[in-house]
């Protein structure tokens, strides 16, 4: 008998079917992964197992756990179910965290809801224990840390240690490397799959990255507006896919763009020698103030139609090299010039020289104001010009604008709502070209899409670059991407620039130790050519 057995599981939510007849099983030791793109049902699924669907929702078929189906069990024993038999890593681990409860606590409170006549001593040690097991040991993570002490992946083995304090049966972790950097998100996966071998757990893993699927799970199940379209042993399915939707997402998986040859070299941004300390808290009320320094004595040069990549570990040092490059924030020492413009004069920013660069983010939404339509959205930067175009000119801008991306004039008149997340980033980069910037710094702004619609991104940035010599650094923490879109990159590490070169050479031919140990890190999709 399976360990978690779904059987013709439909959902409809106010009416609106979500789910249709999803049927997929995992066995003890297991690890399966569901993938497809957003809206397919994924997350669905695993809050259909859980039985926390939304209000307003209408299940029919089963879902089976050891033989209990839990869409007829009583609320009482879900609860009890919930932690004991079945856990669950969501995708943001600072959002699943009490910001204000210390992750001893928050273990340990998992351990206490469940037994709650068990001492307090007793849970915060088995705790420990706990957290040991998730590669953080009390000796260098004490349980008195908050989260926001620790990184992205040390949260996320709290998030984990959680889920698995009572050693369920069943884990479904939910995306849960999706923000991580290319080492962190292989320490987390090895860290998983570690875990369910060890406890004989199954697992059930939610993920839209097929490089990860194809390297971790056992059996695949393939989804799409809410149906299963395919499923069956990772390397039968890989080497004989049968959908062709199935096909789709592999290949646009290892999607590759065909970049205009650049220019001949014009330098256009300049960074010599800069660095950028931070304050760090008083330890003593007479000691002396430490300096953390964020970036140390950066130097590189982007040529004018260059597309420049920055690669790196959360905390290299990347966001705040970033703000300096776009005249947010100062530097201590060194100088950062555009056209030969110093970015700041003096302490102050040069304006004339900001409205000559433009930044797409990694999350379109949330750099939208909702209430405004998308003329008003994409015509921003007008701010920035001394005689910003009005009427007709102003109206010629948007449609051009719009229409180099990829939208339509008519587009114009709708709310950000109204757009898919592609057409978002879409959006966004028409309001990065409206005013025909020198350099566009791209911020991480595929990392979150589908891989069909980074796709049609990196394709429309390589449309881009041959319609307007478009000079980028594009900064992720997505070699793949990277490799493609790019010509040259820079590796930077603990705020220093350890490596740079021609993309293919560095990937290809890497010198430093550390750059050797990101394309390592990194999850490669199998050669699928026969395949597709």
């Amino acid at each position: 008998m399976s360990l978690l057995d779904i059987k013709n599981l439909s959902c409809a939510i106010y009416g609106h079917d979500i789910l249709h007849d999803v049927s997929l099983q995992v066995n003890q030791g297991e690890i399966v992964a569901i993938t497809g793109e957003s809206g397919s049902g994924k997350s669905m699924t695993a809050l259909a197992v859980m039985q926390l669907l939304p209000k307003g929702s209408a299940t029919q078929g089963a879902v089976l756990l050891d033989g209990q189906d839990l869409t007829d069990t009583p609320e009482a024993s879900l609860c009890d179910l919930r932690g004991n038999d079945i856990g669950m890593v969501f995708q943001e681990p600072m959002t699943a965290l009490n910001p204000v409860h210390t992750i001893g606590a928050q273990v340990s409170e998992t351990i206490r809801i469940h037994d709650p006549h068990i001492p307090r001593t007793v849970a915060e040690e088995r705790a420990a224990q706990t957290l040991i097991r998730v590669g953080l040991p009390p000796d260098q993570f004490p349980l008195s840390r908050y989260p926001h002490e620790l990184s992205g992946g040390q949260r996320q083995r709290v998030v984990i240690a959680m889920a698995i304090a009572l050693r369920p049966r069943l884990l479904i972790a939910d995306e849960p490397t999706t923000a991580l950097d290319v080492t962190t998100q292989a320490q987390i996966l090895d860290l998983l799959k570690r875990l369910a071998r060890e406890d004989g757990m199954g697992l059930l893993m939610i993920t839209h990255d097929l490089a990860v699927v194809a390297d971790m799970a056992d059996r695949i199940v393939v989804m799409r507006r809410g149906k299963v379209v395919e499923q069956g042993d990772t390397h039968d399915l890989l080497h004989n896919m049968q959908h062709p939707y199935t096909k789709m997402l592999f290949a646009a998986s290892d999607h590759r763009v065909d970049l205009p040859a650049a220019p001949a070299p014009t330098p256009l941004l300049e960074v010599k020698g800069v660095s950028r300390d931070y304050k760090l808290p008083r330890t003593s009320l007479f000691g002396a103030q430490k300096l953390f320094r964020a970036v140390d004595d950066v130097s590189f040069t982007i040529q004018r139609g260059e597309r420049l990549g920055l690669v790196g570990e959360s905390g290299c040092g990347k966001s705040t090299l970033t703000r300096a490059l776009l005249g947010l924030s100062n530097v201590q020492t060194g100088s950062i010039t555009l056209n030969g413009e110093p970015v700041f004069t003096g302490t102050k920013p040069n304006l004339k020289v900001r409205r000559q660069m433009q930044v797409v983010f990694q999350d379109p939404f949330g750099s939208f104001n909702p209430r405004h339509r998308v003329d008003r959205l994409i015509t921003e930067p007008f701010h920035l010009l001394d005689d910003a175009p009005t009427g007709s000119m102003r109206q010629q801008a948007i449609d051009e604008a719009l229409t180099a991306v990829g939208l339509t004039p008519p587009d114009a008149q709708k709310y950000i709502h109204e757009f898919s997340g592609g057409q978002r980033q879409r959006i966004a980069i028409a309001r990065a070209l409206i005013i025909k910037p020198q350099l566009i710094l791209f911020d991480e702004a595929v990392s979150a899409l589908d891989v069909s619609v980074r796709a049609q991104i990196l394709d429309l940035l390589a449309e881009l670059c041959a319609a307007y010599d478009l000079t980028y650094l594009f900064i992720s923490h997505d070699l793949s991407v990277v490799r493609t879109v790019t010509d040259r990159v820079l590796v930077m590490k603990q705020g220093r620039i350890v490596e740079q070169g021609p993309t293919e050479q560095v990937f290809e031919r890497p010198k430093d130790a550390y750059t050797r140990e990101l394309i390592a890190a990194a999850p490669v999709l199998p050669d699928l050519s026969g395949a597709l």
